[in-house]
């Protein structure tokens, strides 16, 4: 299984992928290739975008039983001790992710406490 996730790319890259893999949302393709079609579509992929960023994710035999690969990433794939993961980058935290919520609190965890202060 492959799935690849492409942003801000020019619309012939997403024509092209379209030959092998099933857009299933804007910028996301899904299907099943051989290792030799996956790795020539990810090189033509990389070749063709101008900017924009691409994720291909794939089966592997691995710990984690799948494998990634990036192209111009903000968040940087690392390896630790064997097992991929992604580094974000500095000056990205839960709060700025999440929009205006300070402090990592949800807005139920907030009203219960509130309720629970009350009385």
């Amino acid at each position: 299984m492959v799935v690849m996730v492409l942003t801000a790319c020019p619309t012939g890259v997403r024509g092209d992928l379209t030959r092998w893999l099933l857009e299933i949302a804007p910028g996301v393709f899904v299907g099943r290739l051989s290792a030799r079609v996956r790795t020539r579509l990810w090189l033509r992929v990389c070749s063709l975008m101008k900017s924009g960023r691409a994720i291909m994710v794939y089966s592997a035999r691995n710990e984690q039983h799948l494998e990634f690969e990036v192209f111009q990433p903000d968040w940087k794939p690392v390896d630790c001790d064997g097992v991929r993961l992604i580094k974000r980058p500095a000056g990205t935290d839960d709060a700025t992710l999440m929009g205006s919520l300070p402090s990592g609190w949800s807005s139920a965890s907030k009203y219960r406490r509130a309720r629970k202060y009350r009385g």
